[in-house]
């Protein structure tokens, strides 16, 4: 048996891997288990809130060696071309997923920490200590395990979790491209059945990350044959596909995404990130929100082994303030989807921010939290 005395983290994501990054600065033993190789493409809008930077920086990460593109403005637009530009009250920054977690992969293993290239099979709680058992057979013992997983895993199965056993009708799909479009600006681009987040992450790519209901996808043979006919009814989102070209063999996608509620708590796991509650893209803030958890999650951890509290308070104390800090910013993304993707709403919405575009700050405040 492998023994991990301190801290298991199940995922090698953007939660995950910040909180190892936490938790080995505090000087614990952590173990992540991660079944992908870095560097590795990901289904995500790749725009991330400034709010995180001053945790990040405490953290001894240093973003703009990424050259990550600056993100102060945005744009919005209906599925007829009416459009609304706006500033970012706290702004923002593009990277790639690609770049972004190998540069946190490779700080993990500058401070010691081990990252396991397996699958995790199955994790049992006995005695205060968890069994992580893994599909090359390994077994490895910790007293903490923080779940990574992401939007959608085989052990949300392996741990019967509530959302798994519901049909959610959305798919994402994801591309980089070459062509022209600002630094500056992160749009939001609506069309029948979804909305479209574009932006600039490094080396001048261009990110074009979409959310769709299913059943408006799959009327059509492929996703060049979608594009065409649905996203380019938008007149921004069809300028946008005429002058860039995709850098991808083909466009990356990811089905069955829940957006509905999640234990914070699984069977005596913190969850992290997507696992704990994914917001709607629209609302851009889901990586942010990735990074403030693993923040959240690791001040307790490191409360409950230097035994300033207990495991029942831990935990208590995770599902609290994860609930204060996160879910008001989940409702809202709800409605706003509701919002946009009916198109009578969509329309009166938008002729009211057109009115009154100071409105658009304040609904994004609603969406985002201040600096950490």
């Amino acid at each position: 048996m492998n023994i991990t005395n301190d801290v298991s983290i199940i995922g090698g994501g953007l939660a995950g891997l910040t909180a190892a990054i936490d938790l080995l600065n505090r000087d614990f033993n952590v173990v992540v288990f991660e079944k992908n190789d870095y560097p590795k493409h990901k289904v995500c809008g790749e725009f991330i809130s400034n709010e995180v930077l001053p945790y990040l920086k405490e953290l001894g990460l240093d973003i703009e060696l990424l050259q990550p593109t600056k993100i102060n403005k945005t744009e919005l637009s209906t599925n007829s071309g009416k459009t609304i530009k706006a500033n970012l009250p706290l702004g923002g920054f593009g990277i790639s997923r690609y770049t972004l977690d190998n540069y946190l992969y490779e700080k993990v293993l500058k401070l010691g920490g081990k990252v396991v290239k397996d699958s995790v099979l199955t994790i049992e709680y006995i005695d205060d200590f968890f069994i992580i058992s893994t599909q090359s057979n390994e077994i490895f013992q910790s007293k903490i395990v923080m779940g990574a997983f992401g939007k959608r895993s085989t052990l949300d199965i392996e741990l019967n979790r509530k959302f798994i056993q519901q049909k959610s009708p959305w798919l994402a799909v994801k591309g980089h491209y070459s062509g022209d479009f600002p630094n500056d600006i992160v749009g939001l681009h609506n069309f029948d059945g979804g909305y479209c987040g574009i932006s600039k992450v490094e080396n001048e790519t261009i990110n074009i990350c979409y959310l769709v209901q299913y059943e408006s996808f799959k009327k059509y043979r492929s996703i060049t044959d979608f594009q065409e006919n649905v996203l380019s009814k938008n007149k921004n989102l069809a300028q946008i596909f005429e002058k860039t070209k995709l850098l991808f063999e083909k466009p990356l996608t990811i089905s069955q995404i829940s957006f509905e509620d999640k234990p914070k708590i699984e069977n005596h796991m913190l969850m992290l990130g997507d696992a704990a509650g994914l917001i709607h893209p629209l609302c851009g803030n889901g990586m942010a929100m990735a990074i403030h958890s693993a923040k959240l999650a690791s001040n307790l951890v490191d409360d409950f082994l230097t035994a300033k509290i207990s495991r029942a308070s831990m935990e208590f104390n995770y599902s609290a303030i994860w609930n204060k800090t996160f879910k008001k910013r989940l409702k809202f993304g709800k409605f706003l989807s509701k919002l946009l993707l009916n198109s009578y709403l969509s329309k009166i919405t938008m002729n009211l921010l057109l009115v009154f575009p100071f409105l658009v700050p304040i609904i994004i405040k609603k969406t985002h939290g201040k600096p950490l």
